[in-house]
This record gives structure tokens, C-alpha cells and sequence, in this order.
């Protein structure tokens, strides 16, 4: 299952992807009168309550009637506004770690930042320059964890069992403002700097996130180029080490850390400009697109 947020005549709402098309969940729970939350956040928060009334949603008759063409509605971040700061992984691929600085770069222990909420986008939006404040805007694909149930000093052994499904983060970086400040929520954080999408894929979809390819291109050139077998740290690890003494609440997102290929990591560095186009494919999940506006 693919689900998505998404706008039709001005109108929001839950959908469900099939091939081209897309179902609105929301439109059919109103006329049916099942109960449906507004947002896609609150229904992850249901879990498989949510799963059995989407499957009882597209099997009515009347399914074909709210059924449209992705290319007649506009897609938003899955969360269009989450409920608390991505979480985000650092330095989780081995060689981009080297490519940042040196082998002595590599983490010992999982290494953890964050992007406000206010930075989110979806796909086909655009990213702003923002010229006036950097020079050095990069990129990043990284595969992101929406996590399905909440929970608190999660366990290896059960940190699969609270992930609801997978999307696509692009986690762009003011590298000299990351630079500047010593520490890197400032550089993270501009507006329109996390895109996200196109979609949330359900994680029964996704029998092996650790084995998924992940390319980003800028302009139709491969940059990076990587697979997640590659991370330092798994999933597991991750979660478990995340709800440490912190709660992971059901709509929390997890960008789980970027391969070699970044704009700084080329020699000279490469930074991104206005008309750019980034695009990142993971396996089994899609593709995220977005340009550089002024």
C-alpha cells in the first residue's frame, strides 16, 4: 500500500496510490460514514484499524467514483506538518563520513540532529535558494522510517513491529551555516529544505529496507549512487537507541542518513544553484523530485 496527502479542488485529503491512480480514502469515509482521521499522521496512529477500513474503503462500488489520475491532483509530504522535528541520522554511510572528513570521521556511536517541521515540502514543490542567507546548498537522499507505534525504550528484537512504512527525505543542507554555527539545526532547518515523498509505502511492501538501492541525480547526473545494506547503524539500532528515555510517537519520522556523492564531498565541491533539479529513486519506494527556485 501506498498512501498519500494530497489536494483536489482545494480539498485535502488521505489517498491511496494504485499504479497511476489514486483513491480518495478521505471522500469515501464522509459519504460512508466511516470513521477516517483528517490527517495521515493520525491515522498511522490506528495501525492495522486504519489498514482494515482502507481495504473496506476501496472495495466498495463506489470506490471508481473517487478514483483520479495522480497527474490531475497535487501531492503534498505524506505529513505535510509533523507533529515534532525529523529525526535525522548522521554520518550513517561509512564512505560518506570519509568523504566528510576522514576515516577518524566515522561514528563510534549513532549520531543524531533534526529539521523542524516548518522545512518540510512534497514532491514536485520547489526549494528556495536562499541566497541572501548561504552559498553552499547540498543535497542528500536518504530512505526515512515513519514510525507506526508509539513506544518508549523500544527493543531491538521489537523495533520492526513499530514501523508503519518508508518514504523518501531529501535532506537539504546550508553547509556553510552548518559550518558557521558548530552544530547543524540551523542548516537543516530553512524553509522548504526537507523535502519528502512522494508517498508513504506500508512496510509489507518492504520485506528488506536494508537492501535497497538509493541514487540521487541533479540534472540527470548521478551523484550518489549507494544501497542501504550499507548503513553503519540498522533500523533496529536506531529505533532502539532513539526511544532511549525519549518517546517515538506513532507519525514520527526517521531519516536514516545519506550515501558518498554529496555537492561538498566533490573535489572542488559542487553546490547546488537556481533551475537545479535533484531526484532521488529508492527501490521499491519512488521518486522524489524538486528544483532549486530564487
Amino acid at each position: 500500500m501506498k498512501f498519500v496527502t494530497a489536494i483536489r479542488n482545494e480539498q485535502h485529503f488521505i489517498g491511496l496510490v494504485k499504479e497511476d491512480q489514486v483513491i480518495d480514502l478521505s471522500s469515501l469515509a464522509s459519504i460512508k460514514n466511516v470513521d477516517l482521521p483528517a490527517t495521515l499522521r493520525e491515522a498511522i496512529s490506528l495501525g492495522d484499524v486504519f489498514l482494515g477500513r482502507t481495504e473496506k474503503l476501496v472495495s466498495m462500488e463506489e470506490a471508481v467514483k473517487h478514483t483520479y489520475l495522480l497527474s490531475d491532483i497535487k501531492l503534498l509530504a505524506p505529513i505535510p506538518r509533523p507533529s515534532k522535528n525529523v529525526f535525522c541520522i548522521g554520518k550513517n554511510y561509512r564512505d560518506h563520513a570519509i568523504e566528510m572528513g576522514s576515516e577518524a570521521d566515522i561514528p563510534e556511536d549513532i549520531m543524531v540532529f533534526s529539521k523542524v517541521p516548518t522545512s518540510v515540502i512534497g514532491h514536485d514543490e520547489v526549494i528556495p535558494s536562499h541566497s541572501s542567507i548561504t552559498a553552499q546548498l547540498d543535497y542528500e537522499g536518504e530512505l526515512a522510517i515513519i514510525i507506526g507505534k508509539t513506544g518508549t525504550g523500544i527493543t531491538k528484537e521489537d523495533a520492526m513491529n513499530h514501523v508503519f512504512g518508508y518514504t523518501i527525505i531529501n535532506d537539504i543542507t546550508a553547509r556553510d551555516l552548518q559550518q558557521r554555527h558548530k552544530q547543524f539545526l540551523l542548516g537543516k532547518s530553512l524553509n522548504g529544505t526537507c523535502p519528502m515523498g512522494p508517498w508513504i509505502v506500508h512496510h509489507s511492501a518492504v520485506p528488506n529496507p536494508e537492501n535497497l538501492s538509493i541514487v540521487t541525480k541533479v540534472n540527470g547526473e548521478v551523484r550518489q549512487n549507494g544501497n542501504t545494506s550499507d548503513f553503519i547503524f540498522d533500523i533496529p539500532t536506531m529505533i532502539e537507541e532513539l526511544s532511549k528515555g525519549m518517546t517515538l510517537e506513532a507519525g514520527d519520522i526517521i531519516a536514516t542518513g545519506t550515501p558518498a556523492g554529496v555537492g561538498k564531498g566533490m573535489k572542488p565541491p559542487v553546490f547546488l544553484k537556481v533551475g537545479d533539479s535533484i531526484e532521488i529513486t529508492i527501490e521499491g519506494i519512488g521518486t522524489l523530485r524538486n528544483e532549486i527556485v530564487e
